[in-house]
């Protein structure tokens, strides 16, 4: 069966996506378009420069059209028949069917009156949009599945940019031809979503998401001049302690220790600014919990997916659902919001809970749900250093309302976390180098309070070398190594390497 995105025709590299904005009409290579269109030029393989694609974007949604049009009837014959709607699988296989009979149909035509063949690069491209714009993501496809991007920036359908892991920023080709139309694929995107129709218009301005490739989608119009898009890639599903440190992200001192905290069933929240790794911190994490544990995840929109990656055998994942845009009592209809979500499931009989990220009222209940569990669960939140973390925290509870003060919000938190993981990223992309995210700092909630902020007191166990911000032990031991010594931890990672860690020597230069 043919898989989701696999080309038509032999794949002719990344340039087989004509991602280029359309040029002026060709004169004596006038080509077969739609009236007002023009053809999209190509650069890939086996073109000589200057030469163009036989087709542009206007053909591209003029045979999505047919498709739809021809798939209508089929889908509803299926509903009718099985009453249910045709698996993606099949309905892509199907969908296949015809755009290999549309792209030759077209073809034969612009031959029969342009007397020029197209190329099988021309066919097998076309097919590949056709196929993108009906089943995938458009012209934003050959960007999620390029390996070195991390994130789409759009600022309007005409200025996008590129994100790159090990490479400065690239401006890039539109991904529509108008703001309208870039709003028309952002609302179908929101209609294909899978917990749920999301929604995007005047009255419901942004929309948050996830892909079918995990990517995370944000949205705003109406709000903004025009329609403003971040799409945030999650490179790493499977991920591991040992990947990380053998990427850079700890040495193998953390790496015993972050081991031993998970196996003492710590309560660790992991802090950080936007697109440093937290959430691949906490799938590494997670990869440390008995397979046999039953475990519930709690995210806005799915990312962890842990119960796909497969480590673990009993995971309930809930994710926070929209409302319909109608609002009583302050809230929408139909919303359920991670806060919603902790009370029912600590029914579930869950060993460990995981918050994706907190950054809302959730904080209160899930603070709490920590301090009363058996331990060994795991969140993120934003926050630009590890000594902010707390007057973050009492930010959001103080939020929260419910007669939340700041110094409950401390002694709720310093009940509830046992240590701080706070992860950093230097970006030497712009300078040739390559985007750098490591662990800076590990923090031990010790329980008790600063009498001058009554904020709770933390431990330095684990902090930035001088001139390096990698962390390195700092010789101080947790007040609970007993309780990690149990699982099997060496203290001798904590002394031996003090101030200088375990990082190999260019690494530790900053060569990674």
């Amino acid at each position: 069966m043919t898989q989701r995105g696999r080309p038509l025709y032999p794949a002719a590299g990344p340039d087989s996506y004509p991602l280029a904005a359309p040029a002026p009409a060709a004169s004596a290579a006038q080509v077969f378009t739609p009236a007002g269109t023009s053809p999209v030029p190509a650069t890939g393989p086996g073109r000589a420069a200057g030469t163009r694609r036989l087709w542009d974007w206007g053909m591209v949604r003029s045979l999505r059209d047919d498709l739809s049009r021809l798939m209508a009837p089929e889908h509803a014959a299926y509903k009718e028949k099985h009453k249910r709607e045709m698996p993606a699988e099949d309905a892509e296989q199907l969908g296949w069917n015809h755009i290999y009979d549309l792209v030759a149909r077209w073809a034969a035509d612009f031959a029969a009156v342009r007397q020029v063949s197209p190329t099988p690069d021309d066919e097998s491209t076309l097919a590949q949009a056709v196929f993108n714009a009906q089943f995938a993501h458009g012209r934003l496809q050959p960007y999620l599945d390029d390996p070195g991007v991390e994130n789409i920036l759009i600022n309007g359908c005409d200025e996008v940019w590129i994100d790159y892991a090990d490479r400065p920023n690239q401006f890039v080709d539109p991904v529509a031809e108008s703001d309208e139309e870039l709003v028309e694929f952002l609302q179908m995107l929101g209609r294909r979503h899978g917990a749920g129709e999301r929604s995007l218009s005047k009255h419901k301005p942004t929309l948050a998401l996830r892909l079918s490739d995990t990517s995370r989608l944000q949205a705003m119009i109406e709000v903004t001049p025009r329609p403003y898009v971040v799409v945030r890639k999650q490179r790493i599903r499977d991920v591991t302690l040992e990947k990380l440190a053998e990427t850079g992200t700890i040495d193998h001192s953390l790496l015993h220790f972050l081991k031993a905290a998970m196996a003492a069933r710590k309560n660790i929240m992991i802090s950080g600014t936007q697109g440093v790794g937290k959430t691949t911190m906490l799938i590494a994490l997670s990869r440390e919990i008995d397979a046999q544990e039953r475990v519930g995840t709690l995210e806005a929109e799915y990312e962890l997916f842990l119960h796909e990656i497969g480590h673990l055998k009993q995971v309930v994942p809930m994710e926070a659902r929209e409302g319909n845009g109608e609002r009583v009592d302050g809230r929408e209809v139909g919303e359920i919001d991670l806060a919603d979500l902790i009370a029912p499931s600590l029914r579930m009989m869950l060993r460990r809970m995981i918050v994706g990220e907190v950054r809302s009222r959730e904080i209160v209940p899930m603070l709490q749900a920590m301090s009363a569990g058996e331990g060994g669960s795991l969140c993120t939140i934003h926050v630009k250093k590890a000594d902010a973390v707390f007057s973050r925290i009492a930010q959001l509870c103080i939020q929260h309302g419910g007669g939340m003060t700041q110094e409950l919000a401390y002694l709720t938190s310093g009940m509830a976390l046992d240590f701080i993981v706070h992860i950093h990223m230097d970006d030497q992309s712009e300078r040739g180098g390559r985007k750098q995210r490591y662990v800076s700092q590990v923090l031990e909630v010790t329980g008790e309070f600063s009498e001058l902020s009554g904020a709770p007191s933390t431990n330095k166990i684990f902090a930035p070398r001088p001139g390096d911000l990698r962390a390195v032990p700092t010789g101080t031991h947790p007040a609970c190594l007993d309780e990690l010594m149990e699982v099997g931890f060496d203290p001798n990672w904590l002394t031996s390497h003090t101030g200088v860690g375990s990082w190999p020597s260019a690494e530790r230069r900053g060569v990674a």
